[in-house]
């Protein structure tokens, strides 16, 4: 029977909860046991597809075409496991789903409430994911903190799980801060009495407290929140400031919270098998080298808007021992009167992730110029696959008027341009391309190189595509379409062979990259690149 753990945040937000929910699931994994993460945001979105990538950060994509938080992003890389729809669930979703059975008829007539109605519909929803994942585990995050009005029936549905399955299938997990008076060289425990009050209050007592904290609380302090929390001292665990989030997991695990879970619902408590982590932290620690890398986007503001386009990165730096430094390049920066030499003079590679919109375009095509004159070693994803296509279109092959219809639908020559089913599409939200589309790679191509297969499936996010009346005419001027769509006839992969490393997918690769298992494409790319700044042929 599939056991439930879930995790709730106070005090303050960003706190962790979604990398202690990860370290919950990488430590029981590592255990033997089989584990599936989700996690409920209490916005009335339906999903973040729509929402503004440099208020929310980045959208993930899963296998299965679901647009979701980044925070699943995180459980992917902690896990190695593919997550899906039941794993994102938002109140937009809940009350959606809920009116159109009301609508239809399903209630009988009733009074639809928020008790039991919504809570219902909540609780199916974390039973669904037990249910299709067949995990021994289910791991369930709450965004947002509590106390806030837009978490409340949330909160309400685990009281009425915690009631139900009882102390033997479920685990609550709750994270707070202990903040640190400078003056007084305290740290104190009263927001997180206060926090668990909350909770309490609300019928829910938690099992376990995860305490932010700049440095490891004393024995005095533990005590001092088992007596007021009504928790037992060994259940409180110190998530103290870490340099690196990877490094979470083992501090979490030498304070024994996988072993006190799994006994709290009477499993076996199998040894841990944590090699392969230790081994990357170990590699982590001690990196030999340093490179930086130019990436190029419309978002840069905020980081998180490429959150995983970053990480894919670094574990490709992992492999080589090498320290991956962002060099964080604004694309509307580029469109001024500024000296690209000068902005890129440091970085041995190029990269220009994905995006949506007009803004920056000009910039990010001079930056692909750049690369592809200087032959400095070149990754374009999504948008910048479309406009390396556009820039070689216009600087090499000498097309006059071309564009993508998305910035010009007026252009002569629209060499991007929306697919066919996407034409008649009203509605923004969950209307892209999404999830997984298989690829077929040309042999004897970078590409082809790089995975050492010839079919390939990977994650989507995009409405306009390559036009295909134009492939002839680029590829007289020499660039090669190495992946094909074959049962749509699609271009999602393009390279320029005569170049040390010029490449560029439709897809994104970011979304399958591991910490342990660097994405393909990201490994290729960060190997030319060291050999760049060497200036050698080969790299162990």
């Amino acid at each position: 029977m599939t056991k439930y753990v879930f995790v709730t945040g106070g005090v303050v937000s960003g706190l962790g909860k979604g990398i202690t929910a990860s370290s919950l699931a990488l430590l029981l994994k590592a255990r033997g046991y089989k584990v599936f993460m989700q996690k409920f945001d209490p916005y009335f979105n339906v999903d973040p597809g729509t929402m503004n990538p440099i208020q929310h950060g980045e959208v993930f994509v899963t296998y299965d075409g679901c647009e979701t938080d980044l925070d699943l992003g995180h459980y992917e890389r902690f896990i190695d496991e593919e997550l899906n729809y039941t794993s994102n669930i938002t109140s937009g979703k809940i009350y959606s789903s809920v009116i159109e059975k009301e609508r239809h008829g399903d209630y009988l007539g009733a009074t639809v409430q928020l008790v039991p109605h919504i809570t219902n519909e909540i609780k199916n929803k974390v039973y669904e994911a037990g249910i299709t994942s067949k995990a021994d585990i289910v791991i369930t995050e709450i965004g947002g903190t509590v106390g806030d009005i837009e978490s409340q029936a949330f909160i309400e549905t685990l009281r009425q799980i915690q009631y139900e399955k009882g102390q033997h299938e479920t685990a609550f997990v709750h994270t707070t801060l202990i903040p640190y008076i400078i003056g007084s060289n305290e740290l104190k425990t009263k927001p997180t009495q206060n926090s668990v009050k909350d909770l309490q209050n609300m019928g829910i007592r938690p099992n376990f407290l995860v305490c932010r904290t700049p440095f490891s609380t004393s024995d005095a302090i533990k005590e001092k929140l088992s007596l007021f929390c009504s928790i037992p001292k060994e259940n409180i665990i110190d998530a103290v400031d870490a340099k690196n989030i990877y490094d979470i997991p083992i501090n979490m695990h030498k304070q024994g919270i996988d072993e006190l879970i799994l006994k709290q619902f009477g499993l076996p408590v199998n040894k841990a098998n944590l090699k392969d982590w230790e081994n990357l932290l170990d590699k982590m620690d001690n990196l030999k080298d340093e490179i930086e890398i130019s990436l190029v986007g419309k978002y840069v503001e905020l980081h998180d808007a490429y959150l995983s386009v970053a990480e894919a990165l670094r574990h490709a730096g992992y492999k080589y021992n090498t320290k991956i430094n962002i060099n964080w390049v604004n694309s509307e920066d580029l469109e001024k009167d500024v000296n690209l030499k000068e902005i890129f003079k440091n970085s041995r590679g190029i990269i220009v992730p994905g995006g949506f919109g007009s803004r920056g375009i000009n910039g990010m095509i001079k930056a692909i110029n750049y690369a592809r004159t200087n032959d400095i070693p070149f990754l374009g994803i999504c948008l910048g696959m479309q406009l390396s296509v556009i820039e070689f279109a216009r600087n090499v092959c000498n097309l006059e008027d071309c564009n993508s219809t998305e910035f010009d639908s007026l252009c002569k020559n629209p060499i991007i341009d929306l697919m066919s089913d996407q034409k008649t599409v009203i509605n923004m939200g969950g209307t892209l391309r999404l999830g997984n589309y298989d690829c077929t790679l040309l042999k004897n191509t970078l590409a082809y190189n790089d995975y050492k297969q010839e079919l390939i499936k990977e994650r989507h996010r995009h409405r306009y595509e390559f036009n295909n009346k134009y492939m002839d005419l680029l590829k007289e001027y020499g660039m090669v379409f190495s992946g094909i769509n074959e049962s749509s006839n699609l271009v999602e992969i393009i390279e320029i062979p005569k170049l040390k490393h010029f490449i560029a997918c439709q897809f994104h690769p970011e979304f399958k990259s591991r910490p342990t298992r660097p994405h393909p494409l990201f490994d290729s790319f960060i190997k030319t690149s060291i050999k760049n700044k060497r200036g050698c042929n080969e790299i162990k």
